[in-house]
């Protein structure tokens, strides 16, 4: 049995009672389960009756292990006998304890109350995502520069042109680490190596050398940042880029199609069905911010913690792919990680009230999720994994299946909101919410920290 009482913040206190019964099991539990830690003289450890030990330390011997045993499935039963959803560990404060049974109270923060406003009909720009001439011969022109092949010319070096170069750099006439290359490829103009140093390449032609004298950036990494530097420079070759030509013969290089036109059309029809797909992320996207716009929560503290901490563990996750760590990371952008944390917050504040936004809206709604929408979201993921629905079902838990249903929740929940969206012309708007596809679209790479890694000497931090 439980009962509680509201305390400020939407926190409450339950006061809990352990039956003298349950308690009692409890004890007998804690007993075989410790036993051996005792010393009783005439007995070999643990073997001694429990009787023997409380005598020897006390009635109470047991009573901590026991209450670790049972607090747990009483405070969860007198969360859901009042219908409380938590969301911190409790503050646990022991009342009375004895074979008698036991009383606690635990204090605890509870998942905060959502006034929505206004979510449905919501207005939204009508996003302009036709796909254009223009923005195809973009994608191939792309096509042609993976293609291009480079030409050696004997003339002196222009903007624009690639070099091949050997080098070797010193700073107060001592050599230093990634300062020196051979056969080093560059394109002039690309901004690749650190400032004043391709500029200083124009007019040299292959087999001629010279000396390059830059200033490495304050912001470069130590011990070079802010250094007078002098690097020793031989052009080996000049090449100028030549792309292919952009007929029939260039589509049938690149693709399975004979004519120029028709990778045009597949393309084309390839980037329209990106776009449509955008285009309902946008309107998704302004429809729910809308909502959670109109909407009133006081979110506690320790759910945007939590939120920042999960953001945290992915940037982590992202930064190991580059054999990073975030502590390097958290140096190496000179902050520490208070810091990094707090840069964090009003974005982890928004993704907590989306949240929570989705979910009262499904629970207004009475959404629900059926048999055959767990088992389509299973394929679904079954289908990412490269595993059969069948055995990608065995290998999931009771948490997973929580979390599946989740999803089918808020995806019902945020397909309410979208469908009753009403989009509006207004081309003042068309750009934000292309935008907004394209945030989404990126949302992943959104999150990862710029990997700044040292390339030698040359490169720019």
């Amino acid at each position: 049995m439980a009962t509680f009482e509201k305390l400020e913040n939407n926190r409450v206190k339950l006061t809990i009672s352990v039956s003298p019964e349950a308690f009692g099991a409890a004890v007998q539990k804690a007993y075989q389960k410790t036993a051996n830690r005792f010393n009783v003289p005439g007995f070999r450890k643990g073997k001694a009756p429990r009787k023997v030990i409380e005598s020897m330390y006390g009635e109470s011997a047991f009573y901590e292990e026991a209450f670790d045993l049972v607090w747990g499935d009483a405070y969860d039963a007198a969360l859901a006998e009042h219908k409380l959803t938590a969301v911190d560990k409790p503050s646990l404060d022991i009342s009375t304890i004895g074979l008698e049974g036991v009383v606690f109270t635990a204090e605890v923060q509870l998942k905060p109350e959502v006034t929505l406003g206004a979510y449905k009909k919501l207005e939204v720009p009508e996003p302009d995502f036709a796909v254009r001439d223009e923005e195809v011969m973009a994608e191939i022109e792309k096509e042609r520069e993976k293609n291009a092949r480079f030409i050696e010319v004997d003339r002196a070096v222009e903007n624009g042109d690639r070099v091949i170069l050997d080098y070797s750099g010193s700073v107060n006439g001592e050599k230093f680490e990634g300062g020196t290359a051979e056969d080093q490829l560059l394109v002039i103009g690309s901004g690749t190596f650190i400032p004043g140093f391709e500029e200083q390449l124009i007019g040299l032609k292959a087999g001629e050398e010279k000396d390059i004298n830059v200033k490495f950036p304050e912001e470069y990494s130590a011990p070079l940042a802010g250094k007078d530097a002098v690097f020793a420079v031989k052009i080996k070759a000049v090449q100028i880029k030549e792309l292919p030509a952009l007929d029939d013969e260039f589509a049938k290089d690149i693709s399975d199609f004979d004519t120029l036109d028709a990778l045009k059309a597949d393309k084309k029809a390839k980037m329209a069905e990106k776009a449509a797909k955008n285009r309902q992320t946008a309107i998704e996207n302004i429809a729910l911010q809308k909502a959670a716009d109109n909407a009133i929560i006081d979110i506690p503290a320790v759910m945007v913690d939590r939120q920042i901490n999960h953001m945290l563990r992915d940037i982590a996750y992202q930064l190991s792919m580059s054999g990073l760590s975030l502590e390097d990371y958290v140096k190496y952008t000179g902050t520490d990680m208070n810091g990094l944390k707090e840069s964090y917050r009003t974005e982890a504040a928004a993704r907590v009230k989306m949240q929570l936004v989705i979910e009262a809206i499904g629970e207004k709604e009475g959404v629900a999720c059926t048999e055959e929408d767990l088992k389509a979201i299973i394929a679904e993921y079954a289908e990412g994994s490269g595993k059969s629905a069948e055995d990608f079902e065995k290998t999931l838990k009771d948490e997973d299946r929580e979390y599946l249903s989740d999803n089918v929740l808020a995806r019902k929940a945020v397909k309410i909101v979208t469908d009753s969206a009403v989009l509006v012309k207004d081309d003042a708007e068309k750009k934000p919410a292309k935008k907004a596809a394209k945030k989404a679209d990126d949302a992943a790479e959104a999150e990862k920290p710029a990997k700044k890694t040292a390339k030698k000497a040359e490169p720019k931090e």
